[in-house]
């Protein structure tokens, strides 16, 4: 099983990880003790790393990836190991994983220590007083105001890693401020998921892909705040967008309750249309009536002209007959 420890100063990494070490059989890496034995080796990447450190500045990364990589190809870390004090970047975090990877190798877990930060004060401030009170020497960095530097430092560098492991689906989270008993159960609990199975008589042993259950997930406190950022932008612009609707909607609706009665006039003007269309047909066939009784008129008096003409013409011989009759009576 090959895990990482995350945790602010104090948190109780260093005890929770003894005692996963005598658990699962596994080693515990401290880069600050794989630094000093690698310096004492006098190895070639120690001796570079001892220059470093004596000039008081911080080693790189590349050195300590290098160290890593030598310390977990030895015999006793091939069951697996737990890593303390490294990754503490997300930069770190991924010079890992491009080791790992080069050896074939995957993390089954990482593991965050949630504590909070103010009784970890009281609690350093507690130790120092009772260490006083016995006559014991005091580190000089085991002091309140070097545990607030400390977790300043953690804040900035390494909270970063809880959302980077997160995304990758193998964080778990246990609450540290239990007591030492009842973390150490909450571990076993949060990694069995995670453990290797153990292969059957005779079998291949394989590397299982890390379990990722969702009951230990929990959503960073970071996307939190950004979604929180994300939801209240959206509700300020829509907020924006209404008040400057606002007017423009006051005379759309104007207009519209304007536009009521003309739209309520249209009926009316098609029957005022349709009846102005019956008079113009009505005074159109006057017209013609009026145009057609001229010629009508004209007709009627051609017509008696004829009729007298033709009287008249009848008459004539009746008369010379009547006239030529009279006068044979007379002879």
């Amino acid at each position: 099983m090959r895990l990482i420890l995350l945790g602010p100063p104090g948190a109780g990494k260093g005890t929770q990880a003894q005692r996963l070490v005598d658990r699962y059989g596994i080693v515990q890496l401290s880069t600050g003790d794989m630094l000093r034995a690698a310096v004492k080796a006098g190895t070639e990447v120690g001796l570079r790393a001892g220059d470093i450190m004596a000039r008081g500045e911080l080693v790189p990364d590349e050195i300590v990836v290098a160290i890593i990589a030598d310390r977990i190809a030895e015999p006793d870390a091939r069951n697996g190991f737990i890593l303390d004090g490294f990754p503490r970047t997300v930069a770190q975090a991924e010079a890992l994983d491009r080791l790992l990877a080069e050896r074939d190798l995957t993390l089954d877990a990482v593991v965050e220590l949630k504590v909070d930060e103010a009784i970890l004060l009281k609690r350093v401030e507690t130790r120092v007083a009772q260490a006083q009170a016995r006559g014991e020497a005091v580190r000089a960095d085991d002091n309140p105001e070097a545990l607030k530097i400390r977790l300043d430092a953690y804040r900035r560098q390494t909270a970063p890693l809880i959302d980077y492991y997160w995304e990758k689906g193998n964080l778990r989270t246990v609450d540290g401020m239990a007591p030492i008993d009842e973390v150490a159960a909450a571990l076993v609990r949060a990694l069995e998921p995670a453990r290797p199975a153990e292969p059957a008589p005779g079998a291949v042993p394989e590397s299982p892909a890390p379990s990722r259950p969702a009951a230990s997930r929990r959503a960073p406190p970071a996307r939190k705040a950004a979604r929180k950022v994300v939801r209240k932008v959206k509700a300020a612009k829509r907020s924006k967008a209404g008040k400057r609707a606002g007017p423009a909607g006051k005379q759309t609706r104007k207009a519209g309750s304007a536009a009521k009665p003309a739209r309520k006039a249209k009926p009316a003007a098609k029957i005022a249309r349709k009846a102005k269309a019956v008079r113009k047909g009505k005074a159109g066939k006057a017209g013609k009536a009026r145009k057609a009784a001229p010629k009508a008129r004209t007709g009627v008096r051609t017509a008696a002209k004829s009729a007298r003409k033709a009287g008249t013409a009848g008459r004539r011989p009746a008369r010379k007959a009547a006239r030529a009759a009279t006068r044979g009576r007379r002879g």
